[in-house]
């Protein structure tokens, strides 16, 4: 080892974690490293489970921060308030600390332990090294960075301010080797990435450990609001099981118990709660649209989590432009704890745009990112799924709160298909390795079993005796649910021009009208605001519009308004008055979580997934015989991707409609057959090779565990955020719960911090990076703070109807509408 400080040397000081500020004394770097590491400890503990890997959280909190032993950095931080952030640092500085515990902890394991601990410290280095950069990979990245002079150095000066002995030897013994998922004897993984998932458990516990405690310190009220007791699940069960009671009285107090529907409803709430007490594993809901999902999935959801004693429930929502609608659902449920605890209880998380890189992270934007700190989450595809794959601190800070969970995937038909087959893997990893549960819920079940064909290709999915099915005879629920005619056009190759489908809206007094993406949306609803008032030659009440180009309050909003005129509308019909109309075009953010009820609806051609979807939109309560959903071919193909190949698939599988015994385009066997024929014909179910990234590599020459966890990161991609962007626009409005003005005031005077981004959420909208770019130049939007973006306040560009006034929509239209 080179020349350490000779004792003259030697700090005169105790050693800081961090510097206070104003009346808030300093944080000594013992008592911070000793809090991380037993709250990892914590985090990562499931009752009955190993304690492995939670002493694994325990010895990288002791560790992480054992580079701040430097007289360097010490003097460092007693000038520099941030000299803790050390992505704020220039490379290869004196003042750097992630590496020494990393250092420090193949040296110590090894040395106590042999070649069992050394294979334990090269996961514990990924975690310790990247609480600050993010998980690395390890070749090109961590072995070198490492082996590098700068990290030695770093580490030997570290050991020179001579640490105290129960932080450079912990007495938490050796994990289990065994309990890790090191595959050792065959060389290789049965789910490629069951290494790497495991390992970023880890990181996210310790991630956010570290930032809880330091939050402790900066911030102490935010630290005991948050820490205000939560209902236990028994309270939160009680109380959706009341809630339920009051409103099946509501149903039969209005005479509609008996109605096929509601029967039907509360047969589907019954299997729920009676699978429930199932053994923990993954189980399907299928149930068509309409038949009561949204609540009985968080009725097994609440029992199970009881049953079993499990931390949370996350509801994951495809759509980010709906999440707020499910959200309030919930919260409803929950309101007679109080609105304040409702709000509290149900956790809605769909925004990143507090998301800083390591170059312009500060204080308040490191703390402000999500942790999932609810007993019910409902979040996004997109943001779990991303999350699970990614490598940066504020995106996995939260993902170790999905173990011991009930994840409850909605629409689990719109699991994207370039990256099912990775996506696949790690929910079945999270049943298998971290206490969860998992119910894959939809009206159109995509077939996720093992499909392996000539030369491998296929999914390697889920074993016969691994799902299990909540209800028994879905053929039968199914049949007795049936409440539309589906019209399909005669050439299902030849558009339609938007005038035709607008006049076809335009003879209905009730309709729904659903098309693929944003700019069609506003061009249909242009196209008929133009003949309605060349027909009446006034204005156009009773049409509305919506889209994703919306903020999600003002979605939310325009959805209430809609289903109160549908309410206006049968309650004239039923006393034999002229009703006023009700027609609503809208993008596909309307077939999850939005319980519309029209007597016809109209659908561009799609998946067979997503006209099943509109269909539910349509006689929903069974008050007609039938209602009559109209499929057509819009002027414009879907663009290439995703979207066109559903279209195609669909298609396919309705070519042979009229020759087989199987009339009903939307049918059980019909929807299996699309679902196989639309993974088939995909290029590859993995398309970037995310598997292979994850894959363990296991060297045993120098027992490096290789992984490539940046690389999957930049890969792992549902949507582009590089070229995407999210702007809190000024929405204002009568029902707004917050002043959003206000709330962009205290942004710019405070910072980033989590209560705030969360009020903040329902005024954003995404847009493309050239919009963006376009509209700061022009003075329409500012950035206030380091990757938020809110819109001026001179600035004219949200169109009180449809929204934000840009072309197009960044991503798939699938996960943006």
């Amino acid at each position: 080892m080179a020349a350490a400080n000779t004792p003259h040397e030697m700090p005169s000081f105790r050693a800081l974690a961090h510097k206070g500020t104003g009346d808030c004394g300093d944080h000594d770097l013992v008592e911070h490293l000793h809090a991380v590491g037993s709250l990892a400890f914590d985090s990562l503990l499931l009752s009955g489970e190993d304690r492995s890997l939670a002493t694994c959280g325990r010895l990288a909190g002791v560790w992480h921060d054992l580079g701040k032993y430097r007289v360097g950095f010490q003097r460092y931080i007693r000038l520099v308030a941030e000299a803790h952030i050390e992505g704020r640092l220039p490379q290869g500085s004196d003042k750097t600390h992630s590496a020494a515990g990393a250092l420090h902890a193949a040296q110590w394991l090894q040395q106590q332990f042999g070649p069992r601990g050394l294979l334990v410290a090269r996961l514990l280095q990924y975690v310790i090294a990247g609480h600050h950069a993010g998980l690395a990979d390890w070749y090109d990245g961590l072995q070198g960075r490492l082996s590098a002079p700068d990290a030695r150095r770093e580490w030997q000066e570290a050991l020179a301010a001579q640490p105290q002995p129960e932080i450079l030897a912990p007495a938490c013994g050796l994990p289990d080797l065994a309990a890790i998922p090191i595959p050792l004897r065959s060389g290789t993984e049965d789910i490629p990435g069951r290494l790497a998932l495991w390992t970023r458990m880890l990181f996210s516990a310790l991630v956010d450990a570290d930032f809880l405690d330091t939050e402790a310190f900066f911030s102490p009220d935010h630290t005991r609001a948050r820490q205000a007791p939560m209902p236990p699940m028994a309270t939160l069960l009680a109380t959706f099981d009341a809630y339920m009671a009051r409103k099946a009285a509501a149903v039969a107090a209005a005479g509609r118990a008996d109605a096929a529907v509601n029967q039907r409803r509360a047969e589907v709430l019954a299997a729920c709660r009676h699978k429930a007490g199932g053994a923990q594993g993954t189980y399907t809901l299928t149930v068509p649209t309409g038949g009561g999902k949204t609540l009985a999935s968080l009725a097994f959801a609440l029992t199970h989590a009881q049953r079993h004693g499990l931390r949370r429930v996350v509801m994951v929502i495809p759509y980010t432009s709906i999440i707020e609608q499910t959200a309030e659902v919930y919260r409803d449920v929950f309101a007679a704890l109080g609105p304040d605890m409702a709000e509290r209880v149900v956790l809605e998380h769909h925004s990143n745009a507090v998301e800083p890189d390591e170059a312009s992270e500060t204080p308040r934007s490191r703390l402000a990112s999500e942790n999932w700190d609810a007993p019910v989450i409902v979040t996004t595809s997109v943001q779990l799924f991303e999350s699970l794959f990614a490598s940066r601190t504020s995106r996995c800070r939260k993902l170790h709160r999905l173990r011991g969970s009930v994840i409850v995937i909605d629409e689990a038909q719109l699991l994207p298909v370039p990256y099912l087959q990775p996506i696949v893997d790690v929910l079945r990893l999270l049943v298998r390795d971290h206490g969860a549960t998992v119910v894959l819920c939809t009206a159109t079940q995509p077939t996720l079993t093992e499909q392996r064909h000539f030369g491998g290709r296929g999914l390697r999915g889920y074993g016969p005796q691994e799902v299990t099915a909540i209800i028994d005879d879905e053929p039968a629920l199914y049949a007795a649910l049936q409440r539309v005619r589906v019209h399909l056009p005669a050439d299902l190759q030849q558009p339609q021009p938007w005038e035709v489908t607008a006049q076809a809206v335009a003879q209905q007094e009730a309709a729904l009208a659903i098309v693929g993406r944003r700019a069609d949306a506003r061009t249909l609803y242009d196209t008929l605001r133009q003949q309605l008032q060349e027909d009446d030659g006034c204005a156009t009440p009773g049409l509305w519009h919506l889209s994703a180009l919306m903020c999600p309050q003002h979605r939310s909003e325009v959805i209430a308004d809609i289903k109160s005129a549908l309410a206006a509308r049968r309650q004239a019909l039923a006393q034999g008055l002229q009703p006023q109309p009700v027609r609503v075009v809208a993008t596909n953010l309307v077939e999850a979580g939005v319980d519309f009820d029209f007597p016809v609806v109209f659908r561009a051609v799609t998946g067979l997934d997503s006209v099943a979807q509109a269909a539910g939109r349509c006689n929903r309560e069974g008050l007609l015989a039938f209602g009559d959903v109209h499929v057509f071919v819009p002027p414009k193909a879907p663009p290439p991707g995703l979207l066109r190949q559903a279209a195609q698939a669909c298609t396919q599988v309705w070519d042979d409609l009229a020759a087989t015994d199987d009339p009903d385009p939307l049918s059980v066997a019909r929807v299996r057959r699309y679902f196989q024929r639309l993974y088939a014909d995909a290029h590859s179910l993995d398309q970037q090779g995310i598997c292979e990234l994850l894959r363990l590599q296991v060297s045993r020459e120098d027992k490096a565990l290789a992984m490539q966890f940046r690389s999957a990161a930049e890969r792992f991609r549902m949507i582009d955020n590089d070229d995407a962007a999210t702007v809190i626009v000024r929405y204002h409005s009568d029902r707004c719960r917050e002043d959003v003005n206000a709330l962009i005031g205290l942004l710019e005077r405070d910072g980033p911090e989590r209560w705030l981004m969360r009020k903040l959420q329902r005024y954003g909208v995404t847009i493309y990076q050239h919009d963006l770019r376009r509209l700061i130049a022009q003075g329409d939007v500012r950035e206030p703070v380091p990757g938020v973006y809110v819109q001026a306040e001179s600035d004219v560009f949200y169109d009180r109807v449809l929204g934000v006034r840009v072309d197009g929509a960044p991503g798939d239209p699938v996960y943006v509408v």
